[in-house]
């Protein structure tokens, strides 16, 4: 077995936040509140694939519209609330190619129809401007998001409570 299937198979195995944290106590990672549910899937967990961008969500629609695998998007947006990254034909792709869900430290927009979609979806905000298509954007880099790094192959799990971040071995200590 590979380790990306590995990987894939730890992140199938849902465990809530709380339980992960209370678990792992201090070596707990976890990101600050704020982020808010805005598709209909409101837990999830999957493989880290990372993208560092600032109001350009090229690399976004990029990586959104490649297999997933059960995977989650983290998205650096440096936290603005001047445009989306997201809007609804991105997260449909997203669907149809099969990722868990996306984290965006930034904006989403169409959100009535993001509510409708099978993708977990957490951003700060709802904006009705679009980002610019530069061509511009950070693929697999380590990103600093409010409470802590997020790394390309962390396991990310998220719900109602919150966001927690695993390493390989520490998703492997669930099994």
């Amino acid at each position: 077995m590979t380790t990306d299937q590995n990987k894939a198979d730890q992140a199938a195995a849902f465990v809530p936040t709380c339980d992960l944290f209370d678990r792992f106590k201090d070596d707990a990672r976890y990101l600050l509140p704020g982020f808010r549910d805005f598709g209909a899937v409101t837990r999830f967990s999957g493989e880290v694939v990372t993208v560092k961008c600032l109001e350009d969500n090229s690399r976004v629609k990029e990586l959104l519209a490649t297999s997933g695998q059960g995977r989650v998007l983290v998205v650096d947006g440096a936290g603005s609330l001047r445009c989306a990254l997201m809007g609804d034909m991105i997260a449909a792709s997203a669907v149809r190619n099969g990722w868990a869900g996306v984290v965006i430290w930034g904006c989403v927009r169409d959100v009535a129809e993001l509510a409708a979609l099978p993708l977990g979806i957490k951003a700060l905000a709802s904006i009705p401007r679009a980002s610019t298509r530069r061509d511009q954007g950070l693929v697999d880099v380590p990103v600093e998001l409010p409470g802590g790094a997020v790394l390309p192959g962390d396991i990310l799990v998220a719900d109602e409570d919150g966001i927690v971040l695993l390493t390989a071995e520490q998703a492997a200590a669930l099994k």
